[in-house]
C-alpha cells in the first residue's frame, strides 16, 4: 500500500508534504492525519528548513474527514483531538507553512488552510463548510479562521455551511492569492525564494510576535474550540448527519434541545 503522505526533502531549504490518497480526495483518515503531524513536527525540527508547503495529490486538495471512519463510536472525539493537534503542530512551526490549494477542500481540509501561514489557490478552488449538515460542530476550524476572516462573513459561511470559491475565499481573507493551476507551483516556488531571502530567526520572530499579539493565541484559540466540542458534542444528530451523507439523502433532524 502507497503511503498516504510523500515528503520531498531534496532542497534542503524546503520540505514539500503531498497528501496522498487521492481516491478518497485526500479525506483525512486517522492515518492520515498521524502522518501531517509527524512530517509537520519532523521538517519544523530542521533547523536549517525555511519553508513547509503542503499540498494534495489528484483532482482536490482535501475532502475533510473521512466519513466512514466517523460513523465509529468514538470517532470524532477522536478525529477533533488528532485534528487540534496537527493544527497546533502547524501553527508552531517556525518555518513558513504554505498551503498551495486546489479543486476542493472542505472541513478539516480549511482547517489546513486556515492553520498555514500563506495560502495559494488554484482558481478552480472551493472552499466548503458541510459540518452544520452532518451535525458536526466546526470548531476547530472557526477558532483558526476568526483570525482573518471578519465575524459576520464566518457566521454566514459557518452558520449556513455554505461553500465559496477561490474569488470569494480572496475577498475574505481566507487565501492570500488566487492564480491559475499552471501557475500554481510556480507561484508557491517564488514565495519560498522569498521566505529563503529573509532571516531565518527574523522570521520565527514574527511568527511568534504575530501569534502573541492575537486576542488569544492560537493554542488557546484551539484549546477552547475542543473543549467546546465535547462539551455541545450531539451524538445522534453526528450519527444522523453521517448517515445520511453515505446514503445519500437528505439528513432527519429532530427538535432543538432547548
Amino acid at each position: 500500500m502507497s503511503a498516504v503522505v510523500l515528503t520531498d526533502l531534496s532542497d534542503p531549504a524546503i520540505a514539500r508534504i503531498t497528501m496522498n490518497r487521492p481516491e478518497k480526495r485526500n479525506a483525512l483518515s486517522f492515518e492520515l492525519i498521524a502522518a501531517l503531524t509527524d512530517a509537520f513536527a519532523d521538517a519544523s525540527r530542521d533547523r536549517n528548513r525555511r519553508a513547509i508547503v503542503v499540498r494534495g495529490e489528484g483532482k482536490s486538495f482535501c475532502a475533510g474527514l473521512d466519513l466512514e471512519e466517523m460513523g465509529r463510536e468514538g470517532s470524532a472525539e477522536k478525529a477533533a483531538t488528532a485534528l487540534s493537534k496537527l493544527y497546533q503542530t502547524m501553527a508552531d512551526s517556525p518555518c513558513v507553512t504554505i498551503a498551495a490549494a486546489h479543486g476542493a477542500a472542505f472541513g478539516g481540509g480549511v482547517g489546513l488552510i486556515a492553520a498555514s501561514d500563506i495560502v495559494i489557490a488554484a482558481e478552480d478552488l472551493k472552499l466548503g463548510f458541510p459540518e452544520v449538515k452532518r451535525g458536526l460542530t466546526a470548531a476547530l476550524i472557526t477558532a483558526l479562521l476568526r483570525r482573518s476572516v471578519t465575524d459576520r462573513a464566518l457566521r454566514e459561511l459557518i452558520i449556513l455551511g455554505l461553500t465559496a470559491d477561490a474569488k470569494r475565499a480572496c475577498e475574505l481573507q481566507m487565501v492570500n492569492r488566487v492564480v491559475s493551476a499552471a501557475e500554481l507551483s510556480s507561484t508557491v516556488d517564488e514565495i519560498c525564494r522569498q521566505v529563503i531571502a529573509a532571516a531565518p530567526n527574523a522570521v520565527a520572530r514574527s511568527k511568534r510576535l504575530l501569534d502573541e499579539l492575537a486576542i488569544r493565541p492560537a493554542k488557546a484559540d484551539l484549546e477552547l474550540a475542543l473543549q467546546f466540542h465535547f462539551k455541545a458534542h450531539h451524538a445522534g444528530e453526528i450519527k444522523e448527519g453521517v448517515a445520511a451523507f453515505l446514503e445519500k439523502r437528505e439528513p432527519r433532524w429532530g427538535p432543538r434541545d432547548e
